[in-house]
């Protein structure tokens, strides 16, 4: 084993972040050390690479960027049991408690104290990382490294999705960014009759349409509400999943669901949000879920059954593929949002 690695580290506050050789990390007694096969971009790590007010309250350099990612185990801790060397995994980035009321209670997803890997603590975009083992998934053999590298905000996406069933129902995804796009996937892998995408950018609405959407709708051209209208005889969606974040979306979702409807809202607003509660949501009788993560560990398993099947198909929705000392590459596309998911693949 090498005693330093490359890893892409935000070695200070503002804009950028630097390749560098570091130590190679070393497990704990419940910790394993994996090398990274493949590890993608998120969000959350262009917000840090940016270094936006979030990322500033949160994030204390240096720090390894990184959370979503697949590899192999090559070393484990005294007391792991069920992970060995070998193992073919990724990680559920959630490291909870085990002991508040929600973790007590099976939403885990949401602990008291929480912590956040690739955020709180050193990341994935390295050539190792050390996780504690109880956060270790094993993957099918048959998902490739890349695909399963995404599978963390792919949970993201099926738990929007799938918190209640989809089969039969009309959907609309607001917002056809990276995890919007996988939202998109997961509807028609599981039965949705119509999906109604949007977005501002032509580029990804063709993505939408790769990754399974009925009719996309630029709201840069048209009123998605009177649209959606039309598409459904005036009767509006079942469904509506909000993945953007704009405050005018999730306004415009509120009027084209259907009454006694469902909205799922993984969108994550800069500011409060004006809505017309007792209209659109009272009197309709909107069933309103607020999304954070997935559930620990229903939506893994679901996830990774639908792509180890063949049933949900999401290689077209990874759009780019870079050597992590590429990972700018992957950042200037997300800047200018000409991208799908973006994969970073170590040496």
């Amino acid at each position: 084993m090498r005693d330093t690695m490359l890893a892409v580290v935000k070695t200070r506050e503002g804009r950028g972040a630097e390749l560098m050789e570091v130590p190679v990390p070393r497990p704990g007694r419940r910790e394993v050390l994996v090398r990274v096969k493949a590890t993608s971009i998120c969000g959350t790590d262009h917000h840090i690479w940016e270094w936006n007010d979030w990322a500033a309250s949160r994030i204390k350099p240096p720090h390894i960027m990184g959370h979503e990612f697949s590899g192999e185990v090559v070393e484990v801790g005294d007391e792991v049991e069920h992970i060995r060397v070998g193992d073919y995994v990724s990680a559920e980035t959630h490291i909870v408690c085990g002991h508040c009321y929600q973790c007590r209670t099976g939403n885990a997803h949401v602990c008291q104290n929480m912590r956040i890997l690739g955020v709180d603590t050193d990341g994935s975009f390295a050539e190792y990382i050390v996780i504690p083992a109880s956060n270790a998934f094993k993957n099918p053999e048959n998902i490739p490294p890349e695909v399963a590298s995404i599978q963390e905000p792919l949970g993201n996406a099926a738990f929007t999705v799938l918190v209640e069933e989809v089969a039969g129902k009309t959907v609309a995804v607001l917002g056809s960014g990276p995890v919007g796009l996988l939202a998109t996937a997961v509807a028609r892998a599981c039965g949705a009759a119509l999906i109604i995408s949007t977005d501002l950018s032509p580029y990804r609405l063709n993505l939408a349409k790769k990754a399974g959407a009925d009719v996309v709708i630029n709201v840069a051209e048209e009123d998605p509400v009177e649209r959606v209208m039309e598409l459904t005889d005036g009767e509006g969606v079942d469904v509506v999943l909000e993945m953007s974040g704009a405050p005018v979306a999730l306004r415009q979702g509120l009027k084209m669901v259907t009454t006694a409807g469902r909205v799922s809202i993984l969108g994550l607003y800069s500011h409060d949000v004006p809505l017309d509660v007792t209209n659109d949501i009272v009197f309709k009788s909107v069933r309103v879920y607020g999304i954070t993560g997935r559930k620990m560990y229903e939506t893994w398993y679901t996830v990774s059954r639908l792509l180890s099947s063949g049933r949900l198909k999401v290689d077209d929705l990874i759009t780019h593929k870079f050597g992590l000392e590429e990972f700018e590459k992957g950042m200037e596309l997300m800047d200018r949002k000409e991208c799908g998911k973006v994969v970073l693949i170590p040496p």
